[in-house]
């Protein structure tokens, strides 16, 4: 299974994903202004005549009861209304305007909505010259007169500025479905169903990295579950095989000297043996233990590192050891640290040689690590502690295999208690504490008593209450 990508705090589409949605929402806009246009096109021209309707039809009633008092010249200086007197309009404009369909259309419409408000149907004569409109008969009690109104053609390029609007939104809404589709509800979809195959016979496939940023978030998650999830079952299976294949050579000796001691007494160096027996099964099964969890409930606690180093330090016994300690004050769990430490001693005097030598020192800027980021405060500075023998150390390419769990580098399992386990339990306390477990070497001129190889565990403090 392909390991998950981590969560990115931002979301950085691709371009072509970006031109793809700005595509579909042009494409959606432009469908929306045709459809609008076809279907309420028409209801907007109509409802712009009756208002023009009205206009007209009180500018024709205002002008007809003062052609009682003035003449239409003098109608036309006062008013400014576009008047004709005792002439039709020009006959070709006439002519012109009837080749125009949706202008008889609107001559129509206006004529009706005009004898609807006025009680009686004045003339009203299509014209395209000078501009495009309709010339409206007044009733005037002398000579005929003819009143201009202007009829703008229907919005066909530019479209009308509310059919527009209603179109961008509806563009945009399209293009917003299409992205929850596509980013939210598919990628949503596939979490669900690979939800649901959790927990059976195999577990899912890592699902793609793909959709918003909170889902991409939840798909990285759900990748980091899923290698979780495998290297629990590795791990749990690997250690019921390990218990077995560990436990079966002390457990066989014991078998065999209560089968001796049955026939008669039990001599002292087969008793210390008995004893050293009894001490690898417990050495053993408190290591599986520790590595399962069963003390992972510590609570992080203000410890000076150098006295609890100094203390695990001095439980190996009487080996020559140099100790290098700083005095610092950090929050740890001092149990697990402690313990992380003593496994470290623990594989210098098994797999190298004395003298040892312990160092602890706080890490800064040129140390090369990045202090990890937090947004309660300042955070204190991290630290290291160091742990170098004079054996010949740890091959590079046999350091990955070195810290997987339950494998030992010497293919000999189950002496002195010995499991596999002491790096993989300091490197796991080093990842509880922020930090890594990593391999050193001094160079060839140092000097032989400060140690060939060391194992250095990098942490940071824990927060507190």
């Amino acid at each position: 299974m392909a390991s998950p990508a981590s969560p990115e705090p931002f979301w950085r589409p691709s371009l072509g994903r970006t031109l793809a949605y700005l595509l579909a929402g042009t494409g959606a806009a432009a469908l929306s202004l045709l459809l609008l246009h076809l279907l309420v096109g028409r209801r907007l021209a109509q409802q712009l005549l009756i208002q023009t309707g009205s206009e007209v039809a009180s500018n024709l009633v205002l002008g007809e009861v003062a052609l009682e008092r003035f003449s239409p010249e003098v109608l036309g200086q006062i008013s400014g209304l576009p008047l004709v007197i005792s002439r039709l309009p020009e006959p070709a404009a006439f002519e012109l305007a009837r080749r125009d369909r949706l202008l008889r259309w609107q001559t129509q419409r206006l004529q009706a909505e005009l004898c609807r408000r006025l009680g009686r149907c004045p003339a009203v004569r299509p014209a395209s010259l000078p501009r495009r409109g309709v010339w409206v008969e007044m009733a005037s009690p002398l000579e005929p007169v003819w009143l201009f109104v202007p009829l703008p053609s229907p919005r066909g390029w530019p479209p009308d500025p509310l059919l527009l609007s209603l179109s961008v939104g509806l563009g945009g809404l399209g293009a917003l479905l299409l992205f929850l589709t596509l980013e939210i509800q598919r990628p949503l979809t596939r979490l669900q169903e690979a939800l649901a195959d959790v927990g059976l016979e195999a577990l899912p496939a890592a699902l793609p990295d793909q959709g918003a940023p909170a889902v991409r978030q939840l798909m990285a998650r759900f990748n980091a579950m899923l290698v979780r999830l495998e290297d629990s079952g590795r791990e749990r299976t690997t250690m019921l095989a390990g218990i077995a294949h560990d436990l079966r050579s002390p457990l066989t000796r014991l078998r065999l000297r209560l089968a001796l001691a049955a026939e008669g007494p039990m001599a002292p160096q087969e008793l210390e043996r008995a004893q050293a027996d009894i001490r690898s099964i417990e050495r053993i099964t408190r290591q599986f233990m520790i590595f399962a969890g069963a003390e992972s409930g510590e609570s992080p606690v203000l410890v000076p590192l150098d006295a609890l180093v100094a203390e695990a330090a001095a439980a190996v016994g009487e080996v020559p050891l140099e100790l290098d300690l700083e005095p610092l004050v950090r929050r740890v769990r001092p149990i697990a640290l402690a313990r992380a430490v003593g496994n470290l001693l623990d594989n210098a005097l098994t797999y190298g040689r004395p003298p040892l030598r312990v160092v602890l020192r706080p890490l800064g800027p040129g140390d090369g690590v990045v202090r990890p980021h937090s947004d309660a405060g300042p955070v204190e500075s991290g630290f290291e502690i160091q742990v170098w023998d004079c054996g010949e150390g740890i091959d590079p390419q046999q350091w990955q295999k070195a810290m997987t769990p339950f494998q030992r580098l010497d293919q000999a399992r189950g002496g002195e208690g010995h499991c596999g386990l002491g790096l993989a339990i300091a490197a796991k306390v080093a990842r509880d504490h922020g930090g890594d477990l990593r391999r050193l070497e001094a160079p060839a001129t140092a000097e032989p008593l400060l140690g060939r190889f060391g194992v250095v565990l990098r942490a940071w403090p824990l927060p507190g209450d």
